[in-house]
């Protein structure tokens, strides 16, 4: 059945959102080549840094209402699930072959592995092929206790016999910390939990996401503007009872666990954008059109802007002391710069503009060629 007029417009709006997630995206991943620390000692890089923690949770939580609006496109609980299977172990392959190549520049597995967000991406498909076949709610509620309740993953292998807690939580490191000794040659960025929580909550927003108009915007300001409110009262209690610290208490409140997200980390990345949507919405004109362009092809555009942003990071270093510094970036995204030749800001947004730029002519071009 195609879509109507309308559908598409709600498409549209989510193109726009995963398009700009994805521009802001390629500032962290500037600022990793660049060498600048994440959340560093001033201001301007401490915001460059921020601003890109909504990133992944509306990644991961938008791949989630992507597969609802595709499940209905499908119009079978069956066949969405093997897409998920399929594409979820295609993604974890990529993170192993062609996304870790585009890190580093080389092969040496032996020394250095990543499981990133695209890894982490492609095991939460592979876990949402079999959720699917429940209920729309049922997932959600799913969705949002295991983001609420994720510390109690970190306590399972606890509750094992002495004798397997050992190898269980080993193994278990993949999907929440356990406390068990880590992977020698493996560094786990991401884990499953409580990610597979946000792509589940944002598979139950699909069923949101094609109400009518005005029923949908109600629910988004209700929840964005709630999760929102929990984050501040955090935020506040935080600023009273923190400690002095060599950060600003600023710093500190907008800078929650991320590895793995905390609680009040997706409170503060999800509420706000949840509680603006009803008024991205409404974002039109060439910028509109530049997003969801982006928005429309995520998986081309993640697999480009890493070598991209290499071979930029390379090409500033032969300008300005004639090497390439390769071995720099060898576990990316661990780069290891020189604090001597860490880039300043205005030329770590200037490679983004031009990174960008480059990117928008190739996603355009790509585009195109699928449609």
């Amino acid at each position: 059945m195609p879509d109507t007029p309308r559908q598409s417009a709600r498409i549209a709006s989510v193109d726009v959102i995963r398009g700009a997630v994805m521009v802001l995206m390629a500032i962290d991943h500037v600022r990793v080549y660049s060498g600048q620390p994440a959340g560093g000692p001033t201001a301007g890089i401490f915001f460059t840094r921020w601003v890109t923690h909504f990133c992944a949770p509306w990644f991961v939580f938008l791949a989630g209402t992507s597969a609802f609006l595709h499940g209905r496109a499908l119009a079978d609980t069956s066949a969405l699930s093997r897409y998920l299977a399929t594409r979820g172990l295609m993604l974890v392959l990529l993170e192993l072959t062609v996304v870790r190549f585009s890190w580093t520049f080389n092969l040496d597995y032996a020394h250095f592995t990543l499981a990133g967000v695209i890894w982490m991406i492609g095991w939460c498909m592979v876990l949402m092929a079999g959720l699917v076949r429940l209920r729309t709610r049922t997932i959600g509620i799913i969705g949002v206790s295991v983001m609420a309740f994720q510390q109690l993953f970190g306590l399972l292998p606890r509750a094992l016999p002495e004798g397997a807690q050992h190898t269980v939580a080993f193994v278990w490191n993949f999907i929440y910390p356990s406390g068990a000794p880590g992977w020698d040659s493996i560094k786990i960025l991401y884990v499953i939990v409580p990610w597979i929580g946000v792509m589940a909550a944002g598979y139950a927003f699909g069923s949101v996401i094609i109400r009518e108009p005005a029923a949908r915007r109600r629910w988004c300001l209700r929840a964005g503007l709630g999760a929102t409110g929990l984050y501040v009262v955090f935020a506040v209690v935080m600023f009273l009872i923190a400690p002095a610290d060599e950060r600003p208490k600023l710093f500190m409140v907008l800078d929650p666990p991320k590895y793995p997200a905390s609680q009040p980390f997706l409170l503060m990345t999800l509420g706000p954008v949840l509680a603006a949507l009803p008024f991205l919405e409404l974002l039109k004109g060439r910028v509109a059109a530049v997003l969801s362009t982006f928005g429309r092809v995520p998986l081309f555009y993640y697999l480009l802007h890493i070598p991209l942003i290499h071979v930029a990071a390379l090409a500033v270093n032969f300008l300005r002391d004639g090497a390439l510094h390769l071995d720099w970036y060898a576990s990316a995204p661990y780069a290891d710069v020189p604090e001597a030749q860490m880039w300043s800001l205005p030329l770590l947004y200037l490679v983004f503009g031009v990174v960008v730029a480059i990117l928008y002519v190739a996603c355009r071009w790509f585009d195109r060629r699928r449609a």
